[in-house]
């Protein structure tokens, strides 16, 4: 459940970019963070892990309506890829309200996707929050990649992979170019809202 901060009225809602190392989640929040800088309050904090080169956080809050006459600051942060990190992936999970699944379209990452979604699904249930019920995105990252004769999976065989029992909206998508990038991250926000918005009512 989202954080209520009463003094502030302000509901603070978390969303995380989970998936494998190198597979784009610190790209797509740095794009966001360039696009939406004016709108963007804070810097954006950088945890560096001892040898993975990916964030250990973002975070970005934006202003979006009310939610019961609350304010509405979504928070957005990346966990690390590398299976090593796992306790840090877990804890960065905890209080999650909504979640950007970014896979890796490069062929040779088939298996890591589908081992980070089972692991997103293990440490979601530590939590007693269940994959198919929490607000889900899945992002088919480095489309991009094709252009340079870097063998690709199709949209289809992703979706069979990683998408085919949860049935989540998925967007094809590149990161570096900004392709479905803002898309992905106002279908988490709007579905994250409306589950809220649920909710307390």
């Amino acid at each position: 459940m989202a954080f209520i901060n009463m003094k502030k009225k302000e509901v603070q809602v978390k969303v995380v970019y989970y998936g494998p190392g190198r597979g784009g989640k610190t790209s797509n929040l740095e794009y966001i963070y360039k696009k939406f800088r004016e709108r963007i309050q804070t810097e954006m904090i950088t945890v560096k892990t001892h040898g993975d080169r990916t964030l250990f956080f973002d975070f970005l809050p934006f202003d979006i309506g009310k939610i019961n006459g609350y304010d509405v600051k979504i928070q957005l942060y990346t966990v690390p890829g590398q299976v090593k990190y796992n306790a840090t992936r877990r804890l960065v999970l905890r209080g999650v309200d909504g979640i950007v699944f970014v896979a890796d379209s490069m062929v040779i990452r088939k298996d890591k996707n589908i081992l980070s979604i089972k692991n997103l699904e293990e440490n979601l249930t530590d939590y007693k929050k269940s994959i198919s019920k929490i607000p889900l995105v899945i992002q088919y990252n480095k489309i991009d990649l094709a252009e340079q004769g870097i063998p690709v999976l199709s949209f289809e065989e992703m979706e069979k992979d990683l998408n085919s029992v949860l049935k989540a909206p998925s967007f094809s998508a590149s990161a570096i170019t900004g392709v479905n990038v803002v898309q992905t991250m106002k279908k988490i926000i709007a579905m994250t809202i409306a589950s809220i918005k649920q909710e307390l009512k």
